[in-house]
């Protein structure tokens, strides 16, 4: 499916004649990382679910950041065509991580194509964390005015430095998992490697991090311009963005509905977690 020059890979699973879901995943991460389960859920309530590949990830198309930069704005860009590329004009839209942030993009600058919000594990768009994160490695005071920094558990693992491979992202899925819920080792091993076995450049996943945080005046866009109904699933055991991530989103965004989902950590890899989130997308 074709984004200005780029090719994107898409999935539709349900009756193309229900309402639309659009699931946008977090940095580096892949439409297949999109639990099987919680895709089952949503067709089960009704839906049509369509996940995708960001560009540099995955079978979509692989992009030279230096020469072709791009940003959040660029990447949202990405779920309209998507959305173009299987005739919807409007679709429920549900961002987890960085796919959350983008998810907000939509909602403020796209506000026609968005049916309903549904916000996951994420942080509001525009907020520039490293300050924060900065600060907690070096074990400095925070300031009033910073959301959380991540829990020590996932600073140390950065700071570990393990190669890029399966092991050290099974290792890294258990710090997002967090220490509540059980862990599905065997269900994040797989996934893991089937996403690396379909990815034409794994390298290239990591310029997402280096879009995030580019500057960009249309991430400063206030967020109280969103219509939408809008809901905000964050887990109060989250790793990467804690509890005050999702408090501040849901403060933010006019209306928005906060559901706090117990032991939840960054992702969705305990048992059962994916239907229970499944059940929290707005529709």
């Amino acid at each position: 499916m074709p984004s200005g020059p780029l090719r994107m890979w898409t999935e539709r699973i349900g009756d193309p004649g229900l309402p639309a879901v659009l699931m946008i995943m977090g940095s580096a991460a892949q439409g297949v990382s999109c639990p099987d389960a919680l895709v089952g859920r949503l067709v089960e309530r009704g839906v049509q679910v369509i996940r995708f590949d960001h560009r540099d990830t995955g079978r979509s198309s692989v992009v030279d950041f230096d020469a072709h930069p791009y940003t959040i704005g660029d990447m949202a860009r990405d779920c309209l065509a998507v959305l173009d590329g299987y005739g919807l004009v409007s679709a429920h839209i549900a961002g987890t991580s960085m796919g959350g942030m983008i998810a907000q993009w939509l909602g403020v600058h796209a506000p026609d194509r968005v049916r309903s919000l549904t916000v996951m594990s994420s942080s509001p768009m525009g907020h520039d964390p490293s300050p924060a994160w900065t600060r907690a490695r070096a074990g400095e005071p925070a300031d009033p005015d910073d959301l959380p920094p991540p829990s020590p558990a996932f600073l140390a693992h950065l700071a570990a430095g393990l190669p890029p491979d399966v092991e050290s992202d099974v290792a890294l899925f258990q710090v997002f998992n967090g220490p509540v819920r059980p862990f599905d080792e065997p269900a994040a091993r797989a996934m893991l490697e089937l996403a690396l076995s379909r990815a034409t450049d794994p390298a290239a996943a990591a310029n997402h991090n280096r879009a995030a945080w580019r500057d960009a005046p249309d991430l400063l866009a206030p967020l109280s311009s969103i219509n939408a109904p809008t809901s905000i699933v964050h887990g109060d055991q989250d790793p990467v963005y804690p509890l005050g991530h999702g408090e501040a989103l849901a403060a933010a965004i006019p209306g928005a509905v906060l559901h706090v989902v117990p032991g939840m950590g960054h992702v969705m890899t305990s048992p059962g977690l994916p239907e229970e989130v499944a059940d929290l997308i707005r529709l």
